[in-house]
């Protein structure tokens, strides 16, 4: 039986969670079922948020938030959009060869603000897809039909033309014909690009590929072990949301004795030790206030609450060690860091809203905050914008501390096994558990 103190802290993650997962109940698009990027009047649909939105449906369900039948509709109206939604070259189409572009027009689906036809953000789409699928698993017609269309939307996928004759994928394409010069190589948030990509029933990728991902990772010494290094916390998190990486390795992995789940571990313990020492003499860091990631922010020259100058970054990918850092902060990302570590995390969530209590607002966090900025209260400037991403990453690993659930989906999944397996990883549920 949980403690006074217990049963309150769960109390308030509950009600965090649930505010979170009603993000997908309010900025969803009644006819195409696509979820808007931010909070912010007239933005458009991004896909990965909707990739989060599919994933989060059968957690509203299991925690009573939504009926299933209501999840049965919102989940085919996406997948019925998706599925019908036009594939081509021209530059207003959804997408191109199973990928879809970035952003999306929220009412018609089509193309907008120029964006690429992402291969990340399609992975996380298909992720969500995938994951709808598993819950979903009834033996009625329309529950038979989202994993019909969910199998149809991942297997039209065409993870080979992604390589562009190449050893690795790119980040994406613009039309009429033009991949991005980048290309998805060493440690980041396509661990999961490449899995999907590995475990594909049609147009899947060879081990090779990954292969050479992997050798592009970057290791760094901390406490005399070998950890592998990512600055911003989503790129530990994002893959994770989805991925039950506890006690896995791959041959990266293995060589250093640890796994993805403790290297995150430690990435959480390399911010906090950044937010103590703190050298930027930002407000409020420490202990229990940290967090850097990508995040938006303001841009140029500004002055502190303490009277200096600060270089303000705009949109970037903050993050520990050796930054970038200009005092931004994620406040969701103690709430997404609960699987991990659970004691740091409630410690400053705690912390947090008790000392910013301006930054819940309809019991969501913003994007981001830096209390070192002048703003009306203790948070200082604070983002004016929810985003669709943070708040899905709440909602599934706050679940996933709370009771695995979506990691169990997952690990159900063949594609993910067969995903797994074919990048080299073993040990884990891929030992102990059959399909």
């Amino acid at each position: 039986m949980l403690k006074p103190t217990e049963n309150a802290e769960l109390f308030q993650i509950d009600s965090l969670q649930r505010a979170a997962f009603g993000y997908f109940l309010e900025y969803a698009d009644p006819v195409t079922g696509l979820i808007a990027d931010t909070s912010l009047p007239g933005a458009p649909s991004s896909i990965a948020a909707t990739g989060f939105g599919l994933s989060c449906y059968p957690i509203g369900v299991e925690r009573g938030w939504i009926s299933r039948r209501e999840a049965v509709g919102r989940v085919l109206t996406t997948l019925r959009f998706l599925a019908e939604s036009s594939q081509s070259r021209d530059q207003r189409a959804s997408g191109y060869r199973g990928f879809y572009y970035h952003f999306l027009d929220m009412r018609t689906g089509a193309r907008t603000w120029r964006s690429e036809l992402s291969t990340i953000d399609t992975a996380l789409l298909i992720a969500g897809c995938l994951t709808a699928s598993a819950f979903f698993s009834r033996e009625d017609e329309e529950e038979g039909e989202i994993r019909a269309l969910a199998e149809r939307l991942y297997a039209r996928v065409d993870w080979r033309w992604a390589l562009n004759r190449s050893d690795t994928l790119t980040m994406g394409w613009r039309p009429p014909g033009r991949f991005l010069k980048y290309r998805w190589r060493g440690y980041s948030e396509a661990l999961l690009l490449y899995l999907l990509a590995l475990g594909a029933p049609e147009h899947a990728i060879e081990p090779k590929h990954y292969t050479v991902f992997a050798d592009g990772y970057d290791w760094i010494v901390v406490q005399g072990g070998a950890h592998l290094h990512a600055a911003p916390l989503f790129i530990h998190l994002f893959p994770q949301a989805w991925l039950d990486l506890r006690g896995l390795a791959d041959r990266p992995m293995r060589e250093r004795g640890t796994d993805y789940f403790e290297n995150s571990r430690r990435a959480i313990g390399l911010q906090r030790d950044h937010a103590r020492q703190n050298q930027g003499r930002f407000a409020g860091y420490g202990e229990h206030l940290w967090g850097l990631s990508a995040c938006h922010a303001p841009r140029g020259r500004l002055r502190r609450k303490d009277g200096r100058w600060q270089r303000l970054r705009g949109y970037a990918n903050r993050g520990a060690p050796f930054g970038p850092d200009d005092g931004t902060l994620v406040p969701w990302a103690a709430a997404a860091c609960l699987p991990f570590c659970a004691d740091a995390s409630l410690s400053a969530l705690s912390q947090m809203t008790a000392s910013h209590p301006g930054l819940l607002k309809a019991g969501r966090f913003p994007g981001g905050f830096n209390p070192s900025l002048p703003g009306e209260g203790p948070e200082g400037w604070v983002d004016t914008r929810v985003v669709g991403l943070d708040q899905g990453l709440v909602v599934m690993m706050i679940e996933n501390w709370r009771s695995g659930f979506v990691w169990k989906l997952t690990r159900s999944l063949p594609a993910i096994r067969r995903g797994l397996e074919r990048a080299g990883f073993e040990g884990g549920w891929l030992a102990t558990e059959t399909l």
